[in-house]
């Protein structure tokens, strides 16, 4: 009995040749993701470097990981594949509703007044118009994404308040979805749809790099302006890595001043966010059907 309280008191674990005491576990890795609102892979040539910053910053491991879509964004968000992303205003809504405590914590400084450009092929001799531009009605017509804010939502809306109409009845010559920004661009310079509505950002860098030929397809009506693009951040964070690491976050995104990191998300700076700043953006959904 003696010999066996011994080896007890004295295991494997306390003599000399005992193994070292196990080391605390690393944080699991934060996982975030941007709705692939342009060429996927010169998103993730932009966004990787925003990893590697975030990592710093916070001490936890960050990475980023592709999204095959903008209904794949919300989707893995939805199920906790990621606990961040970099949503439109749309998908950023539609994923805080499927999450409950999910939350808007920044946005870019030109979201609270973000806007769309309704864009046309030279051929059609389309001209810039105050209001909005009925004459389009008779063309081929492309949005962008089914779920984006900036290239359906709110080009849409706008259509619907204009016309009385939807796009199925005023379309007579039909519509479609390019699926991003840059391709509908593409798409109207080519000529093989003759005009389009996206983001002012995508089509203002596209000109300013050379990528689009504002001589082959001009932009003819700027809407008005609604809150777009933010970041959305999943109630798991406090989980994950304790109370108060959602505002840490907040604050580390809305700090980064580094213009190469800036130009992943196209904007000047990161602001504070919060849900409250979507309620146009949510009321819209709604009314659309877009939103469960």
């Amino acid at each position: 009995m003696i010999t066996l309280l011994l080896f007890a008191c004295t295991g494997a674990g306390s003599g000399p040749d005992a193994a070292p005491d196990a080391q605390p576990a690393a944080p699991p890795t934060l996982q975030f993701s941007a709705i692939p609102d342009q060429n996927t892979s010169l998103l993730q040539q932009k966004f990787d470097p925003v990893a590697a910053h975030l990592s710093e910053a916070l001490g936890v491991p960050v990475e980023y990981v592709p999204a095959a879509d903008y209904t794949a964004s919300v989707e893995m968000f939805r199920n906790g594949d990621i606990q961040l992303a970099w949503f439109g205003g749309l998908t950023g809504v539609q994923a805080r509703q499927a999450v409950p405590g999910a939350r808007a914590i920044a946005q870019g400084a030109e979201d609270p007044e973000y806007r769309s450009y309704f864009i046309a092929h030279a051929g059609t001799g389309l001209e810039p118009t105050e209001g909005f531009p009925e004459a389009i009605a008779d063309y081929t017509f492309s949005f962008g994404s089914e779920s984006s804010t900036s290239g359906r939502l709110m080009p849409e809306h706008f259509l619907r308040e204009s016309t009385g109409e939807s796009p199925e009845d005023f379309f007579t010559a039909g519509y479609s979805f390019s699926g991003a920004h840059d391709k509908t661009a593409k798409l109207v310079e080519s000529g093989q749809v003759q005009v389009g509505a996206l983001n002012y950002k995508t089509w203002d860098a596209m000109v300013a790099d050379g990528r689009v030929d504002p001589a082959k397809a001009r932009v003819i009506w700027t809407t008005p302006t609604y809150a777009d693009y933010n970041f959305t951040a999943h109630p798991d964070l406090e989980v994950r890595y304790g109370a108060g690491f959602t505002d840490r976050l907040q604050a580390a995104l809305v700090a980064i001043d580094d213009p190469a990191l800036l130009d992943a998300f196209q904007r000047s700076g990161l602001i504070p966010a919060s849900d409250g700043d979507y309620a146009q953006i949510l009321a819209v959904a709604r009314a659309l059907d877009m939103v469960r």
